[in-house]
Formats: C-alpha cells, sequence, structure tokens
C-alpha cells in the first residue's frame, strides 16, 4: 500500500504520518499511476459537489485509495488503507 508515497509525492514533504500532507496530481497522471503503475481500478465513486468526485481505487490484494478529483482537473489522494471489502449484496440478475 504505501508504494504509492514515493512516486506521487510531488512537492509536498512528508510529515510523522505517510498521509499527514495531502498527495496531489494533474488528475490524468494521478489516474495513470494507479492504473498502470499500481494495478488498481476506480471501483467506487460520488459526488461530493458539482466541483469535487470521491473516487475509491483497489488493487487485487485489497489495498485502497481514496481520492478527491477536482473539476480544476487536479485530483488528491486523501486516504490509504488495507483489506477493502465490498459489503454490498450481489445484484440479483
Amino acid at each position: 500500500m504505501w508504494r504509492f508515497l514515493p512516486l506521487l509525492m510531488l512537492a509536498t514533504p512528508l510529515a510523522a504520518s505517510p498521509l499527514a500532507e495531502v498527495l496531489c496530481a494533474p488528475t490524468a497522471q494521478m489516474q495513470t499511476k494507479l492504473t498502470q503503475q499500481f494495478g488498481t481500478t476506480r471501483t467506487a465513486v460520488g459526488m461530493r459537489s458539482p466541483e469535487q468526485v470521491m473516487e475509491v481505487w483497489t488493487d487485487a490484494r485489497g489495498d485502497w485509495t481514496m481520492v478527491v478529483r477536482y473539476a480544476t482537473g487536479t485530483s488528491c489522494i486523501v486516504a490509504m488503507g488495507e483489506d477493502w471489502v465490498d459489503i454490498r449484496a450481489p445484484a440479483k440478475g
């Protein structure tokens, strides 16, 4: 999970906690790193406001990353963790 940090720190110094500072990048660059470099998939999205969309990116191991995507073209990682589990009941079809 913490493998994101060295590659996404774009002029944001680390404090005591790995996410004491928010990690931001242009949205296209953020999406490329999350998909191609780290093998994650956007698995959930929700509108926070007309200017912000919240996204959850997960990988096969269960690592997850929460990203806020701004209408300005910037995306920021705001939280990361492990053991993501989708607890919704499977859709009946």
